[in-house]
């Protein structure tokens, strides 16, 4: 029998070898002296993993034989024979509908018929398109078990049933079309959908966004509640961001007791053991980002939150932190006295004693800070504020050299790789819903777990609390914007080598609209907020693997120039497909008065050709189905899947260890021949940062939210290297920068969430 295994082997070894035209002699010499027990017995075949890499396509090899030990596992599962692979669609849909994995959506949106016309429309020989690590991380991943972790689901079918749920709800006329439309899109691997949709769709568990945002009140049933949402996101699988600015600093009043607050860091400490206890369906710890002012009075002590001097008790290993930093603190950082010396100085407050001195008041009478202004470019709103704030004599402040608290930040960064950097005056500078507090008043605060998203927000508020008739006490809260993140992104190798971006920007887009009205979100706010913006993230991975497959280095001005041009093409077709969709469906209910409604979104990008014009006039007549439409994600699992590199990065070498918690595997760059070889070769850590920043700029130009973009720097580089770096990066525009990823740091653990 294992006779008989073994020679099945080398010949499904020489089948592959004709296809990908590889000399197998090598493998099958190999597979000779292979455990049989190592290779066959287990189903996993990390022997072949170590196979020598001088010939990359032999991660095609290693997941046939894969994907073989696959179709054995779910035949042997389903009582079929494993000869057959695919097939038993609508029996596999009932057996896990009745397990209590799949969701009675299904068979009740479909009708057995419909079930088997989609099952004619599976096309296995797509399962060929994975590499060995992309399989694997789908099967480990996201393959449909039933409770006792048996694996049911095959690749083919798990694409299908997303493309079921998430068009399920479609006008039944079309129906069938568009899932047919959606499972091409997928199967072909010219997108992914991000990880909670491609684990959680068309099942009975799980939620389908990626990451939420929240902003805390300043208020102790504002925090508690904060922390009390903040844990049933993280249970269903959502990465978090908090905005904790307006929570009042250490040693401010409390009901005019003086001296007596605590500050953030006690509640930071206590949000760190929420992301601790709090997992993500069993399967890792919740992820949170908390982002501060660079004006908080706690400022100092936040940078040292993850670093391992100081008082321990102080500490928050397990949260991400970030930054928010006005223009006016880069420039403070740039004025020097006439030897060159930083002099620039920067005042930090207590948001909490800035309302009760300042006195500034909304149209509504509600209390403001400075957190609550911004600056446009031609009204300085926020600076204004600042210095009346800095020259009012009963206004408690601290004061430091601006260039002391960044060399803190740039610490902190080299050491953990936070904190992320939010430019919050370019932020809501661009932000196409600004109209809904008014120009130069802060409608976004902060960013998520992964710096990509950018929608307004504000906090809940407990407003009344009473007793019913029955003796059941109610809290009454006012709720706030809690900004929720709908991602998908494109594998730019494939589709763009394919031709269809088009195509499949208009079935993307519809897939992510789809997810606001099928998700079911425990926190009733966020839910709102959902429905009222209808906010998606449409984004991009692949980008470095498209470029070798272009023949562009990366450290060059035409690469620059490629970004500036496909990704207007991407905004445009994205754009277009919600103009579509709003044609079908309806606008967004904030629509009126936003930049897509005046224009003002197109002029400030210039956009003025007629294919720019004429869509413009389309928007005008039917509004957008999307207040917020581009987002371009992390994309580190699903890119893998996708098989290509991760998101905007630059890879980290052209052969280099892939490791995850219950994996090592070496692998190599995507399509790596002679002729790739060449714009691949020098490492991330290399590579200028400049030219990463620029093309970064020009893709940015074209995104109406933001992009995970991680700077890479040497162990060994000097303060004022690092300082430069993040001055580029704020004069040429960008929104916010992701970790600083230096030489000497361990791998940093990161949240999977928006790696759509």
């Amino acid at each position: 029998m294992k006779t008989e295994v073994r020679q099945d082997a080398v010949n499904l070894l020489k089948n592959i070898g004709v296809q990908y035209n590889l000399d197998t002699t090598s493998l099958e010499a190999r597979l000779q002296v292979l455990s049989e027990d190592q290779a066959f017995e287990q189903g996993q075949f990390h022997a072949l993993n170590k196979v020598e890499l001088d010939e990359p396509n032999w991660t095609y090899v290693a997941a046939r034989f894969y994907l073989h030990t696959l179709y054995k596992e779910a035949a042997q599962n389903r009582e079929t024979d494993p000869q057959i692979g695919y097939g038993f669609f609508y029996d596999l849909i009932t057996t896990l509908t009745n397990k209590g994995v799949y969701h009675q959506h299904l068979l009740e949106a479909y009708t057995k018929e419909d079930i088997h016309e989609l099952e004619a429309s599976l096309v296995p020989e797509r399962d060929h398109y994975f590499t060995y690590i992309g399989l694997f991380l789908l099967a480990d991943r996201y393959l449909a078990t039933d409770k006792d972790k048996n694996r049911f689901e095959l690749p083919q079918e798990r694409f299908m049933i997303i493309a079921m749920n998430l068009m399920r709800k479609e006008n039944k006329a079309r129906r069938i079309e568009l899932v047919k439309e959606a499972y091409w899109a997928l199967s072909n691997l010219y997108m992914t959908v991000a990880t909670p949709t491609l684990a959680n769709s068309g099942k009975t568990y799980g939620q389908l966004s990626s990451c939420f945002i929240d902003t805390v009140d300043d208020s102790l049933e504002g925090i508690y509640l904060n922390n009390f949402d903040v844990a049933r996101l993280s249970k269903d699988g959502g990465g978090i961001g908090v905005y904790y600015g307006k929570v009042r600093a250490l040693g401010s009043d409390i009901k005019g007791f003086k001296g007596n607050s605590s500050g953030v860091i006690p509640w930071l400490k206590q949000l760190n053991q929420t992301a601790v206890s709090v997992d993500q369906l069993g399967q890792r710890k919740g992820a949170i980002a908390v982002y501060l002012d660079v004006f908080h009075k706690d400022i100092m002590g936040f940078l040292d939150l993850k670093t391992n001097n100081g008082d321990e008790r102080r500490k928050a290993h397990d949260i991400f932190t970030g930054v928010s930093i006005p223009d006016l603190f880069m420039k403070k950082l740039q004025e020097k006295d006439e030897d060159g010396r930083s002099i620039g100085e920067w005042h930090v407050f207590c948001p909490y004693e800035v309302k009760k001195w300042m006195g500034w008041k909304d149209e509504e009478g509600i209390s403001l800070g400075l957190e609550d202004f911004y600056d446009e470019q031609d009204e300085k709103y926020f600076e204004q504020k600042y210095e009346e704030a800095v020259h009012h004599p009963l206004l408690p402040r601290k004061t430091y050299r601006a260039m002391d608290i960044m060399a803190r930040i740039m610490i902190a960064q080299l050491e953990t790789g936070t904190p992320y950097m939010f430019y919050r005056d370019t932020m809501n500078q661009a932000n196409p819903n600004k109209h809904v507090n008014g120009v130069g008043r802060t409608s976004i605060f902060c960013s998520n777990l992964c710096t990509e998203i950018a929608q307004n927000q504000s906090p809940t508020m407990i407003m009344d609390e009473y007793k019913d008739e029955r003796g059941y006490h109610h809290l009454v809260r006012k709720p706030g914007d809690f900004v929720v993140c709908n991602l998908s992104s494109i594998n730019l190798p494939r589709a763009v080598e394919a031709d269809v971006l088009e195509r499949l920007i208009s079935v993307q887009v519809r897939m992510l609209d789809n997810v606001i009205d099928l998700n079911t979100i425990p926190v009733p706010q966020a839910e709102e907020t959902n429905q009222t913006y209808r906010a998606v993230g449409l984004g991009t991975f692949g980008w470095h693997h498209l470029l070798a497959k272009k023949e562009l280095y990366w450290e060059s001005e035409d690469a620059v120039r490629y970004a500036d041009e496909l990704y207007e093409d991407i905004a445009y077709y994205t754009i277009s497909a919600s103009q579509t969709l709003a044609e079908e469906k309806g606008a967004y209910k904030k629509f009126a008065g936003s930049e897509w409604d005046t224009g003002a979104y197109f002029a400030r990008r210039a956009y003025t050709s007629n294919r720019w014009a004429n869509l413009q006039e389309r928007i005008n007549a039917t509004g957008v189905r999307n207040g917020y439409m581009m987002a371009v994600a992390p994309n580190s699992s699903t890119a893998k899947i996708g098989g290509s590199t991760d998101g905007i990065d630059p890879l980290y070498s052209v052969v280099f260890a892939e490791e995850k918690k219950n994996f090592k595997f070496k692998v190599t760059a995507p399509d790596l021949t002679h002729k790739t070889y060449e714009y691949y070769k020098r490492a991330r850590h290399e590579l200028d940062q400049t030219w990463s920043i620029r093309q970064n700029a020009a893709r940015q130009r074209h995104i109406d939210q933001a992009v995970s973009f991680n700077l890479y720097v040497p162990h060994t580089i000097h303060a004022k290297e690092l300082l430069n770096i993040h001055l580029e990066a704020w004069q040429q525009g960008l929104k916010t920068t992701y970790y600083v990823r230096s030489t000497s740091q361990e791998e940093i653990e990161e949240c999977e969430a928006c790696h759509s």
